[in-house]
C-alpha cells in the first residue's frame, strides 16, 4: 500500500472489500451508491441556499432527458442579471451515480460560483451504452445555451464540469462542442477523470487495493460502457485518444494519489497544457478515487473542495 494520508487512514481500515467487477450486478451496485450517498445526499437536501426546479429536454433518438437547475437562492436570476451556468455530469462509471436530485457537489458549485447548474440525467449502460450518454450530455449544452435568455444565463459564461466518468463524458462533450461548432465552453472541470480505455499507465496498475476504485475495476467499466467486444474506443468516447486538443476550453485537473486514474488525468493535462490550453492542476497525495464521499467533513476533503470551487468561481466570474 502506498502512502495514505494520515486523516484518511481511519476511514480505509473502515471500507469494505469491494467486487471485483463493480458492475457485475448492476442493480445492486446502483442501490449500493444511493445508499452510500444517502447521509451526503440528507444533509445538502436540507440547505436552502438553492433552489432546484425540473426541467427536460430532448436527446438525439427523440429520447427525454431530465434536468435539475440549482439556483443559489441569494441571487437574481432572470435576463436583466444573467448568471454564469455549469452544466454538471455526474459520475458513476457511465453506468451509476443517478441520485434523486443534486448531488452535493452541483449544489456546492451554485453556491461557490454564483451560477446556475444544470443537473444531466444521462442514459446509463449497460442498457444504453455509448454513445447515448454523451450525446445526451451534448444535447444537454445545446438546449442551455439555446434557452439562455429565458433561464436567465449568460450564453458566454457556461462551463462543463463532472467526476471521474462524469469528467470523461465532460471532456466529451468538450470535443463535440469544438468539432461540431457548437456552443462556446468558457471552463471544464476534470474532477478524478477517467479518460482512457487503454491500461498504458502505471498508476492502473499500482493501485489494486479492493476496498475503493481500481485497476482491474476500470476495465470492466469500459467494458459495460463500450461493449465486451469492444475494438479501439473513438475519442468521443475515451476522450485520451483525441489527437488534437488545441482550441479546448482552460480545465482544472484534480487527481488523487492512490487512485487508478491519477497517470491518465496528469497525461491529459500535459497534453492540453501542450496543446496551448491553460491548465490548472490539483494532485491530492494520500487519497483515493472519490474519497471525499467518504470523509466529507475531513479538512483534506474541505480544502480539496474548496480549491475546486475557487477555481471554478475564478473562471466564471473573471476580474
Amino acid at each position: 500500500m502506498s502512502y495514505v494520508h494520515p486523516e484518511l487512514a481511519p476511514v480505509l481500515e473502515k471500507l469494505p472489500e469491494r467486487p471485483e467487477n463493480p458492475v457485475a450486478d448492476i442493480r445492486a451496485t446502483r442501490d449500493g451508491f444511493k445508499a452510500l450517498m444517502a447521509p451526503w445526499m440528507a444533509a445538502a437536501a436540507a440547505d436552502a441556499s438553492v433552489q432546484v426546479e425540473e426541467a427536460a429536454c430532448t436527446g438525439p433518438d427523440g429520447n427525454r432527458i431530465d434536468l435539475q437547475m440549482v439556483r443559489p437562492t441569494a441571487l437574481p436570476h432572470d435576463a436583466a442579471h444573467p448568471l454564469p451556468a455549469v452544466l454538471y455530469i455526474h459520475g458513476g462509471g457511465f453506468s451509476f451515480g443517478e441520485l434523486d436530485g443534486p448531488s452535493p457537489m452541483a449544489r456546492q458549485a451554485a453556491v461557490a460560483a454564483g451560477a446556475v447548474v444544470v443537473n444531466v440525467h444521462y442514459r446509463l449502460a449497460p442498457e444504453h451504452r455509448y454513445p447515448a450518454g454523451v450525446e445526451d450530455c451534448y444535447a444537454a449544452l445545446v438546449w442551455t445555451a439555446a434557452h439562455a435568455e429565458e433561464l436567465g444565463i449568460d450564453p458566454d459564461r457556461i462551463a462543463v464540469a463532472g467526476a471521474s466518468a462524469g469528467a470523461s463524458l465532460t471532456a466529451a462533450v468538450c470535443l463535440m462542442s469544438r468539432d461540431r461548432g457548437g456552443p462556446a465552453v468558457a471552463f471544464q472541470g476534470l474532477l478524478i477523470p477517467l479518460l482512457d480505455d487503454r491500461d498504458d499507465y502505471p498508476s492502473r496498475r499500482r493501485v489494486t487495493d479492493t476496498r475503493f476504485t481500481n485497476g482491474p475495476g476500470i476495465r470492466h467499466t469500459w467494458d459495460t460502457y463500450l461493449g465486451p467486444d469492444r475494438g479501439d474506443a473513438p475519442a468521443y468516447a475515451a476522450p485520451a485518444r483525441a489527437a488534437d486538443l488545441r482550441g479546448l476550453p482552460a480545465a482544472y485537473v484534480l487527481t488523487c494519489g492512490l487512485d487508478p486514474l491519477r497517470d491518465e488525468g496528469l497525461d491529459f493535462a500535459r497534453r492540453l497544457i501542450e496543446a496551448d490550453v491553460p491548465v490548472e492542476i490539483k494532485d491530492v497525495p494520500g487519497a483515493w478515487h472519490l474519497f471525499e464521499a467518504f470523509a466529507p467533513d475531513s479538512t483534506l476533503a474541505r480544502r480539496t473542495t474548496a480549491h475546486w470551487l475557487r477555481a471554478l468561481r475564478e473562471a466564471l466570474n473573471p476580474a
